[in-house]
């Protein structure tokens, strides 16, 4: 008999020290890249876990943002995070199935969002290729992002129209931009 996924859903200040040891390791194991960061850089960060038995084997995180697109006030934007599947059970749904969990979690948002290590994972989910060019809010004024830089969105049921050929903008955050 196959193990079922199961799914938790914390803040990351409830999560116990043993899961967010277990989610740095699942991170950094996925990314090829030191996590160590995930709790000081998304300290109020809700996060949905994916488990097999007791083991954490997928994970999505989300942030409250304020993106604006071009013309349109800013919008309360869950922003999407550390998307990640343990390497070993990758390719076998479990990061599509925490993804399709997540959406009905944000919907009390205006708009979801992220910015995809592969948008043709979240393309077939339904998330949306932002095509307008990208900015970063400062106190300066708008700071263009690098051109390769993708950002995909999410409609929500409080999604205004948008032109997904405006520009878009974000707040200024430290660490990762977009």
């Amino acid at each position: 008999m196959q193990e079922k996924l199961t799914f938790q859903i914390s803040k990351a200040n409830e999560l116990a020290p043993n899961d967010r040891l277990e989610l740095i390791e699942l991170c950094t194991a996925a990314y090829e890249e030191a996590f160590d960061h995930l709790f000081d850089s998304l300290p109020d960060s809700t996060h949905i876990i994916a488990r097999l038995g007791n083991e954490i084997v997928s994970h999505a995180a989300w942030v409250t943002r304020w993106l604006q697109p071009e013309g349109v006030p800013e919008l309360r934007t869950a922003y999407i995070e550390a998307v990640a599947t343990l390497p070993r059970y990758q390719g076998q749904g479990f990061g599509s199935a925490v993804m399709r969990k997540l959406v009905p979690l944000i919907n009390d948002y205006e708009l979801g969002a992220l910015s995809p290590s592969y948008s043709a994972f979240y393309a077939r989910l339904g998330w949306e290729l932002w095509q307008g060019s990208l900015f970063i809010r400062t106190a300066a004024g708008l700071v263009a992002s690098p051109a390769d830089e993708e950002v995909m969105i999410m409609r929500l049921p409080q999604t205004p129209a948008l032109d997904l050929r405006a520009a878009l903008s974000a707040e200024w955050r430290a660490g990762e931009l977009w």
